[in-house]
């Protein structure tokens, strides 16, 4: 593993961390160019910048991803991890230089990544450094305090307040969320940190909603604005191992969003609450343990958002240890006005697994799930678990024995980086808060298919970053296509990647993308037609046959469209595209007018025709390969 600290020169060239202009520094400005740092899984490169790669206008055979600037979909508001209770001990441990170069190499958007979002506690968690659990306003057993005259965060200036400082002067950008744990045990059933659940009183629910808002003025007060604000972390967690939880059914949450919404409105209004903060879906354990009578509530974040006390809260929060990141457009598409953030997802290691594993398994997991899989499905910010632990995972209090962090601190003194720096790195480095997601065909899948899978995003200065992994063990060929211009590219066996251009007028697209929402596939063979028309490139419609004459694949568009490009893409099974080609237009199904003949050279095939209109579109095979025929996407374009 690599050491980021103590060797700074060494660790600078290594991690390739030089200013990302908007622009070449030299050459021809005329020609545009994409930067490119790359991240492989033996560690042989690690954030290194490669030669910059020139966009052409060359006929390419390869799977090409093709980035449309035109569609744009989330805002982003940062990527980062969580300066825990523990983080903070590691890191306040460090040699003073030790320390400043490694908050640097964190949070400095050019001598580092970047980070530019932290999830913080309220209170304690399981990585907590003391012996004991804490919350800000935590009494004698027997004891309550309604009126919080207790209240007091002085615990945090000891360690967490100043290195929260400290990051936001690095990057100004930074935002930062806060998650409670538990609330202070006097408002719980079980008058316990761990489990239980709050008392269902209404001057309970108001005492600890004037608690939230009380953290939120204090840490401003202490220099730390907050941007977000969950009400409980993993509500549904019934069970914590001996660390501070709470069981938070849905209809309290609601009463607790209701008692802060309005005096959180009055205190911070710059504070968005986020509601749920827990996995993608109910982990079979949380089902287990629901108590007997009860709901297990599996679409907790659905009747959150379906309530009217939705109305003061921002969206939801997600975290990566059930299910799958497509429950995050799930969600999206049931309440498209409410935002999806990413808060939470820890690498692990297993007790005798050898660091090249963990750091291979961690890169190449968080790559396709947290890197490419929360971001394409939605997410606002991609966050990890603990920016810092010790060489044993720790120090924790419960919980988690496994976790690994963005970097390591070592009992000689030196920090090194983890896998989860380098795939935070990836996004923060290069994508700034304020980006948008833009369209970009992507073929690969969370669940590993082997194939390229990427994620595009607009910058506020107007450049482009987008960001590749390669799920293949093995080196892996693509090509990049943003207007009329191209580049191929190869990545090594597992790698991720991040190309960045500038905003380019040779890069402009002369034509719009067509929605084709509402539009019915059908085909003369095969399955899975509909998949051809979903704007989903790692799924596919196939002849499961060799290809042969007369094969056709036809669209009902619901509607005469216009357009003037009709792209059919193969996606990335090499081979798999129609040798030989007719396409065919009709009004009513029945009379076909022949549109334009080819021969397919590639998996992308672009066919430019004079505007027209119609309904229906058939694209026929008209020669044989031993090769079946594949269609992961036709595009339409005006």
């Amino acid at each position: 593993m690599r050491t980021i600290a103590r060797d700074v020169a060494t660790v600078a060239l290594v991690l390739g961390l030089a200013a990302v202009p908007a622009a070449e520094a030299s050459g021809d400005r005329d020609v545009p160019r994409a930067r490119v740092w790359v991240t492989t899984p033996d560690r042989t490169e690690l954030l290194a910048e490669r030669p910059s790669v020139t966009f052409g206008t060359p006929p390419t055979a390869q799977p090409t991803i093709v980035v449309d600037p035109g569609r744009d979909y989330q805002t982003v508001d940062g990527f980062g991890a969580s300066i825990t209770d523990s983080s903070a001990a590691v890191l306040m441990g460090l040699a003073p230089a030790v320390r400043a170069d490694t908050m640097r190499r964190l949070f400095d958007p050019v001598r580092g990544i970047g980070v530019s979002f932290l999830r913080q506690p309220v209170g304690s968690s399981d990585f907590t450094a003391s012996a004991g659990h804490y919350t800000y306003d935590d009494v004698p057993a027997g004891q309550t305090d309604f009126a919080l005259r207790r209240f007091s965060i002085a615990r945090d200036e000891a360690k967490v307040l100043p290195l929260l400082r400290e990051a936001k002067r690095l990057n100004p950008a930074l935002k930062v969320m806060a998650t409670p744990w538990s609330p202070p045990a006097w408002m719980k059933t079980t008058d316990s940190l761990v489990g239980g659940r709050l008392k269902d009183d209404p001057a309970v629910y108001d005492a600890y909603a004037r608690y939230l808002v009380k953290f939120v003025q204090a840490y401003t007060a202490a220099g730390v604005p907050i941007d977000f604000l969950s009400v409980q972390n993993e509500p549904q967690n019934r069970k914590p191992d001996a660390y501070p939880g709470t069981d938070m059914p849905v209809a309290q949450q609601l009463k607790v969003i209701e008692a802060l919404g309005p005096r959180l409105r009055l205190a911070s209004p710059r504070t968005k609450i986020l509601a749920y903060d827990h996995n993608w879906a109910t982990h079979p354990n949380d089902t287990a343990t629901t108590p007997p009578g009860s709901s297990p509530e599996t679409d907790y974040p659905y009747q959150i958002l379906r309530d009217k006390a939705s109305r003061w809260i921002a969206g939801t929060a997600y975290h990566c240890y059930y299910g799958d990141p497509s429950a995050q457009t799930a969600l999206h598409n049931a309440f498209p006005a409410k935002g999806i953030w990413f808060t939470e997802c820890s690498g692990s290691r297993g007790a005798t697994d050898p660091p090249a594993k963990v750091f291979r398994d961690t890169l190449t997991w968080h790559a396709r799930n947290v890197v490419l899989g929360t971001t394409r499905n939605w997410a606002r910010s991609a966050v990890n678990w603990n920016i810092a632990l010790d060489n044993t995972g720790g120090p924790h209090n419960g919980g988690c024995g496994t976790c690994t962090g963005l970097v390591t601190v070592h009992p000689d003194g030196s920090v090194t980086a983890d896998a989860e720096y380098y795939t935070i790195g990836h996004l923060s480095k290069f994508v700034q808060p304020g980006a948008r997601r833009i369209a970009s065909t992507s073929f690969g899948t969370t669940g590993w298919n082997g194939q390229i899978m990427d994620v595009a995003f607009r910058n506020p200065d107007g450049s482009t970053a987008l960001v590749v992994h390669n799920e293949n063990d093995d080196p892996r060929s693509f090509a990049v296509n943003v207007g009329d211009r191209t580049f191929e590219y190869t990545l090594p066996g597992g790698a991720l990647a991040t190309f960045t251009w500038p905003r380019s007028s040779q890069l402009r697209s002369r034509l719009d993308f067509v929605p084709l929402g509402g539009t019915t596939a059908t085909a003369s063979l095969g399955t899975g037609a509909a998949l051809a028309v979903d704007d989903d490139a790692s799924t596919r419609w196939s002849s499961e046959a060799p290809q042969a004459a007369g094969q056709y694949l036809q669209l009902d568009l619901g509607a005469r469209k216009h357009f003037r490009r009709i792209a059919v893409d193969s996606g990335g099974y090499l081979g798999d595209y129609a040798r030989n080609w007719q396409l065919s237009i009709s009004d009513n199904g029945t009379t076909w007018r022949t549109l334009a003949t080819g021969t397919g050279a590639g998996q992308l095939t672009n066919v430019d025709v004079r505007r027209t209109s119609a309904r229906f579109l058939r694209v026929t095979a008209t020669g044989a390969a031993g090769n079946w025929w594949s269609v992961a996407d036709i595009r339409l374009y005006d």
